[in-house]
């Protein structure tokens, strides 16, 4: 198949999940075409069947905010035509979604029909599109897709829930690459953070309020108070210089690393024995995911599809939206317990599993497949 992905090109979970998609489908010999504003952090253009077009905003006086939906659909329709693409996948429902359907209504006008599929990640749904200024448009854009899946059971709950849905939407999960991680052997050289033998905890997001990093350094506070420990925070955002002058009014500067955002996040969490995530919304929890795949139990809050990536008890805790004593209490009890420890890296490995990529990649196939054989307009 030759497939358009659009997705946003930082950092951020979808962009992520978006760039390792397009890596595996061309892996699997389907040609792929990333069109978006610059090239995604993760994208390696060298691979084979990998394309990358950028999207160009020129900026006129006459707007205040230059207007990339209207850039993003002309381009998509040049791509589809120049590259005869048969199907858009496009990561967030606005404004990727809503251009999605500009250009197929453009390319309709052409006699080209271009199916889209729309993959719902999050803050699409639960802050920006829950906006009275974008509701109409993001209900819009889900109900004329050709296809919508969502990245857990929770945000289908939240979409039906906040939208006036019609369409039917499907639960893919985001993915990890197991085969990857069972065959690499990264060096662990937890001495350069933590010299003295200290347990390292780690967090990683973008420092947002709804993240309550604040409750990180407050968990991690009370750890290192019963057990040596440093804490790696990995990520930028307006709660940064917050916690930084937390730390250094209570005399945890040289306890806590401040990493800002990070290439190296497997060299982080390999050397890592806890992580922790008390965000007030979690959709999915990629970064959760992620540590689990490198045998890192998780403290985490018991929102949104969190609790559908970690178990109870088992691969980590779950815990109410600001209780972040009673994660220093988990985290302690894991800490101070080497043989529990020990169980517990080892079924967040086991549990990190049933998110194989090979397994999610068949399903967006499938998906893309059937959008394709309902070619109606």
């Amino acid at each position: 198949m030759k497939i358009g992905i659009v997705c946003y090109p930082t950092f951020g979970g979808s962009g992520v999940v978006a760039t390792e998609l397009g890596h595996a489908l061309s892996s699997k010999g389907h040609e792929i075409h990333f069109i978006t504003y610059q090239q995604p952090v993760r994208l390696n253009t060298l691979k084979a069947h990998i394309h990358f077009h950028e999207v160009n905003v020129p900026k006129y006086p006459l707007f205040q905010y230059q207007p990339y939906e209207l850039a993003l659909s002309s381009k998509l329709v040049q791509v589809v035509k120049k590259e005869q693409l048969e199907l858009l996948h496009v990561h967030y429902a606005i404004p990727h979604a809503y251009a999605a359907y500009m250009a197929q209504k453009m390319l309709e006008d052409q006699g080209i029909y271009i199916p889209f599929v729309t993959t719902l990640h999050g803050t699409d749904i639960t802050l920006v599109g829950s906006h009275p200024f974008y509701k109409d448009a993001v209900a819009f854009s889900i109900n004329h897709s050709n296809a919508v899946t969502s990245v857990s059971k929770s945000l289908k709950v939240d979409t039906l829930r906040l939208f006036p849905i019609k369409t039917n939407i499907q639960v893919i999960y985001n993915f990890i690459n197991v085969d990857f991680y069972k065959s690499r052997q990264p060096p662990c050289e937890r001495d350069l953070i933590a010299p003295k033998g200290e347990k390292i905890i780690t967090h990683i997001s973008n420092f947002r309020p709804l993240k309550r990093v604040m409750d990180v350094i407050k968990t991690f506070e009370i750890i290192q108070d019963k057990c040596p420990s440093k804490l790696v925070m990995v990520g930028d955002g307006i709660e940064k210089n917050k916690a930084k002058l937390y730390c250094k009014e209570n005399g945890l500067e040289d306890k806590v690393l401040f990493l800002g955002k990070s290439n190296e996040i497997d060299r982080i969490l390999c050397f890592t024995d806890l992580f922790i995530l008390p965000s007030e919304k979690e959709s999915f929890g990629l970064a959760a995911l992620e540590a689990m795949i490198h045998k890192v139990p998780v403290i985490a809050t018991n929102v949104g599809g969190l609790p559908e990536i970690i178990q109870e008890g088992v691969s980590g805790f779950l815990l109410n939206v600001g209780d972040y004593k009673g994660m220093a209490r988990q985290g302690l009890e894991l800490l101070l317990n080497p043989q529990k420890h020990d169980d517990f890296k080892n079924q967040a490995f086991e549990q990190a599993q049933q998110f194989d990529l090979k397994r999610i990649v068949e399903q967006y196939e499938s998906v893309y497949q059937e959008a394709i054989l309902k070619k109606t307009y």
